[in-house]
């Protein structure tokens, strides 16, 4: 485009771990676009994510009750003179329209197309995260075939930049990285010994995304004796019964609770003061690793190809990304209809092992 926007909008997604995703495109707009005013308009639930950080010069939020017409009203008055549309969804295209902005750019289909000045078409390398049926479920387990793998340029951080680069952007990837200001609060929640270990037991999309519970337990467990390391227990509330049970089976006083305690910016702080994480593919594995924290991470009915933290196919990454052998893999459902053995497959002894090599790394 021959115009440089002054003024840009630019709709975040609505997932924690997509909105980390998005950030090798911002960095690369800002590089782009230094003189250009950044707007973020962001779900309310992910606003504290944004706090404290320098992505952008402004923030606006908005409630789930409020509907495409009452958002762009609430947008035109700001003058905005280009919109880049994140979201594939016919709603975040609508609001962008209301808002009667002149340059709104997103991704072409989902009946939105009409609505954007510049509809982009589907990057040919894109793969969607379709689920699996039972019966190809069970046409790859008879046939005994490998887990399904994808080449890096499929990973979504991919989709962000190639919206991007129709603001000028560069397309070349890099790793997400919060861009944190100096006025972040200090994590100060325990004053035990380090190795500080996260563990987040959880997973808002579903139980096919957690790793069994007696699993962390005896990683915990391991390192605790092994290391003398503190846990650190990390998610939401709907985490709580999980890291309960996880907290009440290990021994002494080597781990302290948070989760379902902390608010966004402070489980941001949380994740950036341990020396590793061990979590579930969820929101906080990528804020854990855009905050500068390794993160061991099993993987089992996801594919660290399309979704995994940090640069894609980086052969200096600090993350320990641990896959299955499960034929089935991936199949992207929320829960495995057939003995989960996609996660059982990856036993503790591999992730204690996944674990010390991050630490021995950081000695």
């Amino acid at each position: 485009m021959s115009d440089t926007p002054q003024n840009l909008l630019i709709r975040g997604v609505n997932w924690l771990g997509d909105a980390i995703m998005t950030l090798p495109a911002i960095t690369r707009l800002r590089e782009a676009l230094p003189m250009t005013r950044f707007t973020l308009l962001t779900h309310e639930k992910l606003a504290g994510l944004w706090e404290h950080t320098a992505h952008f010069d402004h923030v606006l939020t908005f409630a789930k009750s409020e509907s495409p017409f009452v958002i762009g009203k609430r947008l035109k008055p700001e003058g905005f003179d280009a919109a880049l549309i994140l979201p594939n969804s016919l709603r975040t295209a609508l609001e962008a329209w209301h808002a009667d902005i002149s340059r709104r750019i997103g991704y072409a289909g989902n009946w939105r197309s009409p609505l954007l000045t510049h509809a982009i078409a589907p990057r040919p390398e894109a793969i969607p995260m379709q689920k699996r049926v039972a019966i190809d479920i069970e046409f790859r387990l008879i046939n005994h075939l490998q887990p399904q793998t994808f080449p890096a340029t499929a990973h979504h951080i991919h989709q962000y930049l190639h919206l991007a680069q129709h603001l000028g952007a560069s397309t070349q990837p890099l790793a997400p990285q919060l861009k944190r200001t100096g006025d972040v609060p200090a994590f100060s929640a325990t004053k035990q010994p380090r190795p500080y270990i996260g563990l987040i037991a959880g997973a808002e999309y579903g139980p096919a995304k957690r790793w069994p519970t007696e699993y962390f337990i005896e990683t915990a467990t391991q390192l605790i004796e092994q290391r003398r390391a503190h846990m650190l227990l990390l998610g939401g509330p709907g985490d709580q019964d999980i890291a309960s049970e996880i907290a009440d089976a290990l021994p002494g006083d080597h781990h302290t609770n948070l989760t379902g305690q902390t608010t966004l910016p402070e489980l941001v702080t949380a994740l950036a003061s341990c020396d590793a994480v061990l979590t579930n593919d969820t929101g906080p594995m990528h804020v854990a690793a855009a905050a500068g924290t390794p993160v061991i991470v099993p993987f089992g009915s996801t594919s660290p190809d399309l979704t995994g933290p940090g640069l894609p196919d980086d052969p200096n990454s600090p993350h320990q990304l641990l896959r299955t052998t499960a034929d089935c893999s991936p199949c992207f459902l929320r829960k495995c209809p057939i003995d989960f053995r996609c996660l059982k497959e990856i036993t503790p002894t591999d992730t204690v092992a996944a674990v010390k090599r991050v630490l021995d790394q950081q000695a």
